[in-house]
């Protein structure tokens, strides 16, 4: 992305029209004019942002480990600290940028019923803590921006009756009729709050303790562009939008996705584009995946979008040993459009949604999935719809164990299982986001949802760092094999132009035991055929004919560092083998 010119810090002219369009859209003609200055005058004293240091956006090394900042713990010393030293000890020279959770004071929901947004939890650290990792990894911060927790002090001031706060929320009769919101909990819509005038209710979308702030009120948006330009200043170059689908509500819609939703999204990927040109905007949308690609507007709302529906169709290729609802999705995704690209996970803080494969895996496969998972000691959370009907919306299990078998039952390939998916994600057009208990290859921490009573709380493990490093030492343990592996296909990944972001990517057919895609560099200097036996048994890969006309019609196999001899037409591939073939002039 280009840096964007702003002496005497003057606005540019196609900002100020945007920004006055988007504002007009929100709050209505007679606002804007007030509203436009208001919001001038705040960015004018942002201090310009330094120029990014490239060119281009992204590229081929971007991969991104995400991690709450109390994952690795160690005696007398502050989690955000461990953390740095855990990174770059260990992973500097295979990861380039660390998504650190939410690491401000909270009071449920692991960090996102956000107390104080501008606060480090001081259990983890404090701001020069972040600061620190932002200097030596592109620093991913989540802007908790839908709700806000009960003892955050604009709900205190809510209950208080006193301004701001009083006016920040969504307070309605608890008869109103919301029938029609779409939910990702079966909990109630509207809950009790017990202010000085009695009891009001209050929308809550994710639960009692996150109450949903009130967009349509203009000082709400003034409140996070605030936290968002915060962020910046402390090193932030990714921002996630938490559960910003949910953002604006109307009665009488669904509540979700809606036009002025968009337009926020819009207005703040105009203010980073200006302000701090090389800031990158995520939107989290765990809807189906018509609705999550929308985000991506016209190039003009979020840079990146996180893939939710890679997650439940990869599982269930490798649960039945079948691509062929995975390589039908993917041969249906659209190229991104210019300026934007994928966030490609397979496992994540939360569990596996299940809404986005919603269209594309049939219901019947997708109860089928969630009873094997069960099976493998996962949990299953409910949401409701406006009939009152609950249906499965996330799996709560780690991926490593949710892929300890397959619906035969259990086998001895879980990790090659558990490798190959991750060679799958590593090598698909976007950028690669990684799990840390991914990367550990950690089993269900039931214990940990004992003590919790949350589900979500089975992949959510704190380690002792001597604990987890002595086990990382340890040759023969899964959690090492999957480390070592993984950090090796890192580097690989890391060195091929055709894997940049912007690499074209086109699926092909090798048969339901396969799953294959070409990926073309920018430059179309270097072709790759990704390949995966997504199956426990032998498969023979008949090569497709070589892309290169001329030349020695040489394929090399960047995984194992071997050439195929010339004239090689099969290949055969073990159980849960990928290759990655580069096609040699």
């Amino acid at each position: 992305m280009n840096s964007v010119s702003r002496p005497n810090n003057e606005l540019p002219h196609w900002f100020t029209q945007k920004a006055e369009a988007r504002l007009q859209f929100l709050y209505g003609l007679e606002r804007t004019h007030e509203l436009m200055e208001r919001l001038l005058e705040r960015l004018q004293e942002v201090p310009p942002h330094p120029a990014p240091l490239k060119e281009e956006q992204w590229n081929e090394q971007d991969i991104i480990l995400i991690t709450y900042g109390d994952t690795v713990q160690q005696v007398n010393e502050k989690p955000l600290q461990t953390l740095y030293e855990f990174l770059t000890l260990h992973l500097q020279d295979c990861i380039n940028s660390v998504h650190v959770l939410p690491y401000f004071p909270y009071s449920s929901d692991d960090g996102f019923a956000v107390i104080d947004y501008k606060t480090v939890d001081p259990q983890l650290g404090e701001w020069s803590d972040i600061e620190r990792i932002s200097k030596n990894f592109h620093l991913m911060t989540d802007l908790v921006i839908n709700h806000v927790s009960r003892e955050n002090l604009w709900f205190i001031d809510f209950l208080s009756r006193k301004e701001p706060g009083c006016h920040y929320f969504i307070d309605m009769p608890p008869d109103t009729d919301v029938s029609m919101v779409v939910r990702p909990r079966s909990t109630p819509v509207l809950v009790p709050a017990h202010t000085h005038e009695g009891v009001h209710h209050v929308w809550a979308t994710f639960g009692e303790d996150q109450i949903d702030v009130n967009f349509s009120n203009p000082d709400v948006l003034f409140e996070f562009i605030d936290i968002l330009l915060l962020y910046i200043s402390k090193g932030a170059r990714f921002i996630r939008l938490d559960a910003v689908a949910f953002l604006w509500k109307k009665i009488g819609t669904r509540c979700i996705n809606l036009r002025e939703t968009h337009e926020v999204v819009k207005l703040l990927r105009d203010i980073v584009d200006v302000v701090a040109p090389g800031t990158i905007l995520i939107t989290e949308t765990n809807v189906p995946n018509g609705e999550n690609l929308s985000y991506f507007g016209n190039s003009d709302e979020a840079h990146m979008v996180y893939q939710f529906t890679l997650p439940p169709l990869l599982l269930h290729a490798l649960h039945h040993g079948n691509s062929h609802f995975l390589s039908q999705w993917a041969k249906d995704t659209p190229r991104p459009q210019k300026q934007c690209t994928y966030l490609n996970f397979i496992a994540s803080h939360d569990g596996i949604g299940l809404r986005p494969a919603e269209g594309i895996l049939p219901e019947q496969e997708v109860l089928s999935l969630v009873d094997a998972m069960h099976q493998y000691g996962g949990y299953v959370s409910m949401r409701s719809d406006q009939f009152g009907k609950e249906s499965p919306y996330e799996i709560n299990i780690t991926l490593f164990d949710a892929l300890k078998g397959t619906r035969k039952g259990l086998d001895n390939y879980q990790v090659q299982r558990f490798i190959c998916a991750h060679t799958i994600m590593l090598a698909l057009q976007g950028i690669p986001a990684l799990y840390i208990h991914s990367l550990t290859a950690t089993p269900n921490n039931y214990q940990g949802v004992e003590q919790s009573g949350r589900t979500r709380t089975i992949n959510r493990r704190k380690w002792q760092y001597n604990e987890l490093l002595d086990l990382l030492n340890n040759p023969s343990s899964s959690n090492a094999m999957t480390f070592h592996e993984l950090k090796r296909l890192f580097r690989i990944r890391r060195k091929q132009p055709a894997f940049h972001p912007d690499a074209r990517q086109e699926t092909i057919s090798l048969g339901d035991s396969l799953f294959a895609f070409w990926r073309i560099s920018p430059d179309q200097q270097q072709r790759i055929l990704s390949v995966s036996n997504i199956t426990p048994e032998v498969q023979t890969l008949q090569l497709p004919k070589h892309p290169l006309a001329s030349g020695s019609g040489v394929w090399r196999d960047l995984i194992e560092r071997t050439a195929l001899s010339k004239g090689t037409r099969k290949l055969k591939l073990y159980p849960y083998q990928s290759a990655w073939l580069e096609a040699l002039d």
